[in-house]
């Protein structure tokens, strides 16, 4: 007895070799899509929401400095006039160090309990 051949189907004919190196080019191509570029597009799009919310957080931060130092500037009467004139910068300077270093502790921890998981 003799054993079929993989690319004959029942009692039909093989394929013809033109035939078979196109279905598979187009099962390497549909390969190479599923594989790499629909994940390359998933990545872009996170990337891109990433990006975005960097930039209106930067634009929040901002603001709220600017607030910051208006108040002082403006709601401490003379407090911070004449020689003390430098110290709301310092104070905003301070307050954005600040934040930043909680930001820095809570992305540490928030990545060494992920870890741990």
């Amino acid at each position: 007895m003799t054993n079929p051949s993989p690319l004959s189907s029942g009692g039909s004919s093989r394929p013809s070799l033109p035939q078979v190196v196109l279905e598979l080019r187009d099962l390497i191509v549909t390969y190479f899509k599923q594989e790499t570029v629909v994940p390359v597009k998933r990545l872009g799009r996170y990337l891109a929401w990433g990006v975005v919310g960097s930039l209106l957080m930067g634009v929040g931060v901002l603001l709220l400095a600017l607030g910051l130092l208006r108040l002082l500037q403006n709601k401490t009467g003379t407090t911070f006039a004449g020689d003390w004139s430098w110290a709301p910068y310092l104070i905003v300077f301070a307050a954005l160090l600040a934040g930043a270093a909680a930001t820095w502790t809570a992305r540490r921890t928030f990545r060494s309990s992920k870890e741990s998981r």
